[in-house]
């Protein structure tokens, strides 16, 4: 199971649960299917899979866990519909216009009666907690996501007391002058950044599969504008955009990793998740202290 983006949390106190202690404070909370009126479900299922049972997986230390959330699908064109004709029913009926809050009304009673009835839909949602080095880490590059399932966790839990991630120089200074100049030791830029003037709502420059040393990126950057996000490899074992909102997107783990991985011969699902969530996990711990130095270090009064 390789995650594809980061956003990094720190732990403000010691994390005191082991795998054991963790798995049973999550079955208070295992995931139910949406029920009756409910709209969404959201609950801890196995990260490692159907096949597994514990709702912690561990591996060095690590501990996964993973949300899954159940939506209802209800379109709103669907309900409109509805309502629509029985107004027109009652209009034909009772010859007469059928009024706001009438209409209100029967949109109630169709939302009562579609929403058990409606399709569902799933989305899982991967951290993992890393108690030696005071990491949490989630799988997505959306913050409002990752609220959602740390806010769950934190109720789940009674008690998680947790910051953004915040280093001592900016984001987009470091970055910039990692496009103007060159990168970090052990960091390589490849074929893609988005630039932004440093104002609101001010100019973006957007390039793919360009050349980043070209005329017309140093002349954007003559201009005034800064890195917002940039393509970079590391240690030819990652790839990945860095963002200067130190989020981490479209991470890739390069071919040297896969080689490793595809060294452990095992037809065995749950053997097979381990050995990666292992590599992985020890992969980031290098990488995320090797970008924290190159931003100066973590800004601990933040």
């Amino acid at each position: 199971m390789w995650f594809r983006n980061l956003l990094l949390y720190r732990l403000v106190e010691t994390f005191d649960h082991n795998p054991e202690s963790l798995h049973e404070a999550l079955t208070s909370r295992q995931f139910e299917p949406c029920a009756g009126l409910d709209t969404h479900s959201m609950g801890w299922v196995p990260p490692a899979g159907r096949e597994a049972t514990q709702l912690v997986h561990a591996t060095d230390g690590r501990m996964m866990l993973c949300l899954r959330r159940e939506d209802r699908l209800l379109p709103p064109a669907v309900v409109r519909e509805h309502v629509e004709e029985k107004a027109e029913a009652i209009a034909a009926q009772e010859a007469r216009p059928v009024g706001r809050k009438e209409r209100q009304r029967l949109k109630d009673e169709v939302i009562v009666d579609l929403l058990p009835r409606a399709f569902t839909r799933s989305v899982r949602l991967h951290a993992y907690i890393d108690p030696q080095a005071g990491w949490v880490v989630v799988d997505t590059a959306t913050p409002n996501k990752a609220e959602e399932m740390l806010s769950t966790l934190r109720e789940t839990l009674g008690s998680l007391r947790l910051k953004p991630l915040a280093v001592d120089r900016a984001p987009a200074a470091v970055l910039t002058r990692w496009l103007e100049k060159r990168p970090a030791s052990g960091f390589t830029l490849t074929d893609e950044c988005e630039l932004k003037e440093p104002v609101d709502n001010g100019g973006v420059m957007r390039g793919r599969r360009i050349d980043l040393s070209s005329a017309e990126v140093k002349s954007h950057l003559d201009a005034g504008m800064q890195v917002a996000k940039l393509a970079v490899e590391w240690g030819e074992r990652i790839g990945c955009l860095l963002c200067d909102d130190l989020a981490v997107r479209r991470l890739r783990f390069l071919d040297l990793i896969q080689e490793e991985a595809g060294e452990i011969d095992s037809d065995d699902a749950l053997t097979r998740f381990d050995t990666d969530f292992a590599l992985m996990g020890r992969e980031l711990t290098h990488f995320l202290n090797a970008l924290i130095e190159a931003y100066g270090g973590m800004d601990e009064d933040r």
